[in-house]
């Protein structure tokens, strides 16, 4: 995976006088791209879990209103901070899917539609974010614009990813196991980019990063769904609870041993 070189050289590049705060992301090791694979697959059978239990109107505003409050107690702080940034993360891994889902389930838009919609969106956020701030670099997360265009993109990618992840599975009818094996081959690509340096470190870096949401997402609704369906049938109340424990855990350890924390605040 791209991990901590993302985004130096255009940071360096392309840094302004008004970039004086701290660091609100963390460092890109290999512990980020394991914890982002593990809520996108407890984001997407969390939702489908809430959304058969609730109803997916109540489920959205239930995951709007988590959202929200993270994202909220996120930008009030002044640094990077693992137990705040990544149940934030968790709570987009959530609310994206049920965006995503309520599109195509409530307004019956086809995933072929929703796809190409969340990714025009995509590009405008991430055209809107260049424009203003001439960087899309994840190191230059210090000034509350920024993060504003952070967390646009974030939840924007949540999304997209969730459309291609059942576009696949559903639509093109290749089913939740192959789909997973498709997105692992193809996050490859910007995963091998450092060591080859055949894509722009951040380019590579936002490519992955799409990548990691329909690819969790895939495996996590392979062991939840019915065999009827081409899963393992564990139920996506089981498998949100595997995936949760372990993201607590990892959570925990990176507040506690500042591992991702951006050096300039260790």
């Amino acid at each position: 995976m791209p991990t901590a070189g993302i985004g130096t050289v255009a940071e360096r590049t392309h840094r302004r006088p008004a970039e004086t705060g701290l660091s609100k992301v963390p460092e890109v090791t290999a512990l980020f791209w394991v914890v982002k694979v593990l809520t996108t697959g407890m984001g997407e059978t969390a939702s489908d879990y809430l959304g058969r239990t609730l109803g997916p109107i109540p489920a959205g505003c239930l995951g709007l209103a988590g959202f929200g409050a993270l994202l909220a107690l996120q930008f009030r702080s002044a640094r990077y901070r693992a137990w705040v940034y990544w149940p934030t993360v968790v709570m987009v891994s959530v609310f994206g899917t049920m965006a995503a889902d309520v599109v195509h389930v409530v307004a019956g838009i086809p995933y072929t539609v929703s796809t190409v919609a969340f990714c025009l969106a995509l590009a405008a956020v991430l055209g809107g974010w260049y424009a203003s701030e001439k960087t899309l670099a994840v190191h230059s997360i210090r000034t509350r614009r920024r993060e504003t265009f952070y967390w646009a993109t974030v939840l924007a990618t949540f999304a997209l990813g969730t459309a291609i992840g059942d576009l696949t599975a559903g639509t093109l009818h290749l089913g939740y196991l192959a789909s997973g094996i498709l997105f692992a081959v193809a996050i490859a690509v910007p995963a091998l980019s450092g060591r080859f340096a055949w894509m722009n470190p951040v380019a590579a870096f936002w490519a992955a990063y799409i990548l990691t949401r329909p690819l969790g997402a895939s495996f996590a609704d392979w062991m939840g769904v019915p065999s009827a369906r081409g899963g393992l049938g564990w139920g996506t109340g089981p498998v949100t609870l595997s995936l949760l424990v372990p993201i607590l855990c990892l959570i925990g350890y990176l507040a506690v041993s500042r591992r991702d924390t951006p050096s300039g605040q260790r």
